[in-house]
């Protein structure tokens, strides 16, 4: 039969953890009792206000295009939380809103990466860069950074890795899947091997800014490296910090050039996102800010139980993140005692199927013979469902 699909999407790899929570709701719906630890999805529900504001919208009428590229409403409110959270300056055309970050992430790019070019992406890594980086008809360069290393990788790897066709390099700090953060020293030390390649231009996915308990304040790549402003592009949303997953809103600011360039694709593309999510985020940003203060405390105890519990487990070993709510424990050992089970991959299927928890295989991200668990759920499920891993495991 002959085949309509192109060759760029044959290229793409779909994603992991939509296919895990897919499999783990679709087994649910078949009466199977299993606990889905695979979706980076807040459990809360989006704070009172903020969903108000979205009524709000509705009742008032607020249901037609917008911009292309964002309300002035909420583009005030991006500056200011530049401004307020990281001591950034952005004007009104350095910054676009998206169908969420994904879509912002998608838009750059397609909007600087040419065939032939390289994106940098540090392994352990979201599983959407390389693919993003392979729909721009460019190519993923991995650099590898295990445990040994606190999963960052070192300015001798990265400027290892630049060549003449690099032109960009993915930061996500803190990491999902590792929750690992870098502080702003070890930001600027990248930034100085940056400095000597002027081509090579940095994304920071800071989406997890807010979700976040390390030793010293959250640093943006963009707030320690100002010199290079012109060749940074700070990505950012409201789904994680505001539980707004479903609203759908993300936004990048950066070089004006660029920005204009992304927002040529998006209006070709979705055009503007959602108005009435627009006016939720507005609220979001500008409104009390003490919901994601105790979110993030539910957070940081749910980490906090869960890292020392997987400790516990034979043969799982498991770091320490500095935010997120991601777990990423090295299962190697487990691996190699269990009968007829091979990597991680074999390792996730024997688990879903022995005791009833689905996860994601670390490989997904780059790091085979890791797995990552979401602890986006209360602690009762999560001692559940690690009460079950280790019966599974021992």
């Amino acid at each position: 039969m002959k085949t309509y699909i192109s060759d760029r999407i044959k290229r793409v790899k779909p994603s992991v953890t939509l296919a895990v929570t897919s499999k783990a709701r679709e087994l649910r719906a078949a009466g199977k009792d299993v606990i889905g630890l695979g979706a980076g999805e807040p459990d809360f529900d989006t704070p009172e206000h903020i969903c108000a504001a979205g009524a709000a919208a509705i009742r008032d009428g607020k249901t037609r295009y917008t911009a292309v590229d964002g309300i002035p409403e909420l583009k005030a409110a991006i500056q200011d939380k530049f401004q307020r959270d990281n001591g950034l300056a952005y004007a009104d055309d350095q910054i676009i809103v998206s169908t969420g970050a994904k879509q912002s992430l998608f838009n750059l790019c397609m909007a600087v990466l040419n065939p032939g070019d390289e994106a940098i992406v540090p392994s352990p890594y979201w599983v959407s860069y390389p693919e993003m980086a392979r729909l721009a008809d460019a190519e993923p360069v991995f650099v590898h950074a295990g445990k040994e290393q606190h999963f960052k990788i070192t300015p001798q790897q990265l400027d290892a890795a630049i060549t003449d066709r690099t032109r960009l390099l993915f930061i996500n700090s803190p990491s999902n899947p590792t929750g690992i953060a870098y502080t702003r020293a070890e930001l600027a030390e990248l930034g100085q091997v940056l400095e000597q390649h002027a081509r090579v231009l940095v994304v920071t996915d800071d989406m997890y800014e807010h979700i976040y308990w390390g030793a010293e304040p959250f640093c943006s790549f963009a707030s320690a490296c100002p010199s290079l402003a012109e060749r940074t592009i700070v990505v950012h949303g409201v789904s994680k910090a505001y539980a707004m997953t479903g609203w759908r809103i993300g936004y990048a600011a950066g070089p004006a050039e660029i920005v204009k360039a992304m927002k040529k694709l998006q209006g070709q593309s979705t055009s503007n996102p959602s108005s009435i999510s627009q006016y939720a985020a507005v609220a979001a940003l500008d409104g009390d800010q003490r919901c994601v203060t105790e979110m993030n405390k539910a957070f940081r105890e749910r980490h906090d139980y869960v890292v020392p519990a997987l400790n516990e487990i034979a043969g799982v070993s498991c770091t320490e993140g500095d935010g997120t709510f991601y777990a990423f424990p090295d299962v190697r050992d487990a691996i190699a005692g269990i009968a007829g089970v091979n990597d991680d991959l074999e390792l996730t299927e024997h688990l879903l199927d022995t005791a009833g928890v689905a996860l994601v295989p670390g490989s997904a991200f780059g790091a085979p013979g890791h797995i990552r668990l979401s602890f986006a759920t209360s602690l009762e499920v999560l001692k559940d469902a690690i009460g079950r891993l280790a019966k599974a495991l021992d």
